[in-house]
């Protein structure tokens, strides 16, 4: 992550990306399948054309507008902020070195402090809709929250379309299953040759929600239809501290499906019956986006959030026996695993097994 020194704005960054790419990868020649045969190659792709979107923050209540704009392949996912006082636009990496906060959000930034708050959502779209490569400029410190789902990101994506490069989609393929424990939760990341499975489930002391659990097999498809939808929730009875605490200054009925003693205070009521745990799976493919990589795993969350798929990402990527970068049929090593591992230790103490 670094600023812009040059004194060009987003706009002509994400233009000039279009040119010349950020990152030179060179891609091993490949075959036709994916492993076992199940997954076909995959493409790299961006977006067809720039998109934005407009709202306010859920936590800041501060107005924002967002805009996708494409990008090279080889870029993989950016967010560029504009607007910060005092100091030049800033690029930020969206990899797990950029995150400083995982607390009811997940936040990125850089040395000086957190840029981007409230990120997941408009990842979790993006890689839920398969785009590798996308630049994504912001003119506030946290993302619109929309509806409170990523269905908004997703419609923006949809109309402008995703083109396909030539070069091949890369993958983080896990070797071992990785562990974290945090209290009664806990999260696992474990191999998948077939593609990138959700298993999820959330249990709350309310009549209203129990336990639910739901386990989903991520495509675009799948993605759009079973996950984007569902939207962050909250409990009437914990309003009054988030705002005491700075938090929720921006959450409203139009963007929040809200809780209260007896009843779902929406007029519209839920969106899914189990909406609860979908929107938390969509939190996991958003966070999991940090990865840096389509991922070939199954990933497990028991009553988890923000921390703790932070946490299972920390966990895999410090350990360089468990995971491996592949392209198509190419399962070998790429260049820079090992670096990339170095660098990334483990959070929060994990108990990994």
């Amino acid at each position: 992550m670094y600023s812009l020194t040059d004194g060009r704005n987003a706009t002509d960054v994400a233009r000039m990306n279009r040119r010349v790419p950020l990152i030179a990868v060179r891609y091993p020649r490949i075959g036709r399948e994916c492993g076992t045969g199940s997954m076909k190659v995959a493409r790299q792709t961006t977006l067809r054309d720039r998109t934005a979107l407009s709202g306010v923050g859920v936590h800041s209540g501060l107005p924002v507008t967002l805009t996708l704009h494409p990008a090279d392949a080889g870029t993989g996912l950016r967010f560029i902020r504009t607007r910060i006082e005092g100091r030049r636009d800033c690029e930020i990496f969206a990899d797990m070195t950029a995150v400083t906060a995982t607390e009811f959000a997940t936040v990125l930034g850089d040395e000086s402090g957190p840029l981007v708050s409230t990120a997941e959502h408009v990842l979790a779209a993006l890689s839920g809709l398969g785009v590798d490569n996308a630049l994504v400029e912001i003119d506030g410190p946290e993302a619109p929250i929309m509806d409170g789902s990523a269905a908004p990101f997703v419609a923006a994506i949809d109309s402008v379309g995703i083109e396909t490069f030539d070069q091949p989609r890369r993958y983080i393929k896990v070797l071992k299953p990785v562990r974290v424990a945090m209290g009664d939760a806990f999260g696992e990341i474990r191999p998948n040759m077939r593609g990138f499975r959700i298993e999820a489930e959330v249990e709350f002391d309310h009549a209203l929600i129990g336990r639910q659990t739901l386990a989903i097999d991520v495509k675009p498809d799948t993605f759009r239809r079973e996950i984007a939808r569902a939207r962050t929730f909250g409990f009437m009875r914990d309003v009054t501290s988030l705002w005491n605490s700075g938090y929720a200054l921006g959450a409203s009925l139009e963007n929040t499906l809200v809780v209260s003693d007896n009843r779902i205070l929406n007029p519209e009521g839920t969106r899914f019956p189990d909406e609860f745990v979908r929107h938390k799976m969509l939190d996991a493919v958003g966070d999991l986006a940090l990865a840096g990589g389509a991922l070939l795993a199954t990933f497990r969350s028991v009553r988890g959030g923000h921390k703790l798929n932070y946490a299972v990402l920390c966990a895999l990527m410090s350990d360089a026996s468990a995971w491996t970068w592949v392209d198509g049929e190419a399962l070998r090593p790429a260049r820079g695993h090992a670096e990339v591992a170095g660098r990334l230790a483990p959070a929060f103490g994990p108990d990994i097994s």
